[in-house]
Order: structure tokens, then sequence, then C-alpha cells
């Protein structure tokens, strides 16, 4: 079991998967300064009820029970002054219990879950890497400076996955999935829907 400072998000985060950022609480110009200084991941966890801004007199917010450990690959500041960052998931991790700081920072206790291993792109799986690629002709994706090893199962199906314009409840009951077959068969279900084909 390991403490994990926790950004609580409206958005599901997944191992490979960029997602930029807007921070302008002070709780998290703490963590994300943190986490620059001394290299260490946060844990993304998704908010199933509730706002991403505590506000007083509100309960707090519902949280999923696993998340994704988060690294910062790029900051800049907006132009509206807040801090913009953008972070890629690494591995997923179990949440158990929370406890907050005097900050108002979430501090989760967490299970890390083993990364997945390298695993090789089959061949019927070949649709949903020229997917993958449209996709990453998008000037907005082109922004996100992703790195994908095309050869790995895992890090396709991820990547597509946090691409998709899906559902975020969607997204997060696909990240707890184990098994590379059963993923990749879950994504190719979602696009015939998208695509309106059987």
């Amino acid at each position: 079991m390991s403490e994990l400072s926790l950004f609580p998000l409206s958005a599901v985060l997944l191992p490979f998967g960029r997602v930029p950022l807007k921070i302008f609480e002070q709780r998290y110009l703490d963590l994300v300064r943190e986490s620059m200084k001394t290299d260490n991941p946060f844990g993304v966890v998704w908010i199933r009820h509730g706002g991403e801004i505590e506000q007083r007199g509100r309960a707090a917010p519902k949280l999923g029970d696993y998340g994704t450990c988060a690294r910062i690959v790029d900051w800049d500041q907006l132009s509206n002054g807040l801090l913009g960052i953008t972070v890629e998931g690494i591995q997923r991790f179990e949440l158990y219990e929370t406890h907050t700081r005097s900050n108002g920072l979430v501090v989760g206790q967490v299970a890390l879950q083993k990364p997945t291993a390298a695993t090789h792109l089959a061949e019927q799986w070949s649709s949903l890497l020229d997917i993958l690629r449209t996709l990453e002709t998008h000037p907005h994706v082109q922004r996100m400076n992703l790195h994908v090893d095309y050869n790995d199962a895992w890090q396709v199906g991820y990547t597509l996955l946090q691409l998709l314009p899906l559902e975020e409840s969607v997204k997060y009951k696909l990240l707890v999935i184990d098994n590379i077959e059963e993923l990749m068969s879950e994504l190719h279900l979602l696009l015939n829907q998208i695509s309106g084909e059987d």
C-alpha cells in the first residue's frame, strides 16, 4: 500500500493517455510544484459524483475505486494567466481510502497495479490502429505530442480510448479491464456503435 496525492477530475486518465489541465487552485499549484521538483507522480482519479472545485456546504465528491498515476510531460503559462500542464498516464492503481489535508488536498491509500507488459498488436486489431493514426493528424491531438508504440496493443488501445469522444463512465469501465483481448473487443464494439454499424 502506498500514499499518493490525488487530483480528482471529471475526466478519466488512462495509461499512455495525455490530458491537458488548467491549474488555478492553490492546493493543486502546490501539488504540481512538488511533483515537478521531485519528479514523483500523483494520482488522477475520476469523480463519479460531485464537482472538481471545492465549495463550502457541499459534500465531498464521490471518487472512483481505480485511478491512474500521472506524470507532468509539459507545462506553460496560459494567455489567461493560469498554469497549463499536460499529464500522461503511467500505471493504474486501486484506491482504498482517502483523507484530506489542511490545505484541501486529497491523499489516498492506494495499491499500485502491475504495469501492463508490452503485447504484440495482432492483425485483427489493425483497424483500431488505422483510426488512431487518423486521429493523430488532428491539430489538437498533434499538440499533445503523443509517443505511441504502434506494435504494443495496450498503448494503441489506451491512447485510442483516451482520444475518443466517449462518456467518462465508459472510459472508466474500460480502465478496469486487465485483459487486452477484452479491451480491444470492447473498443471495436464502441467504434461500430459510433459509426452506426452492427
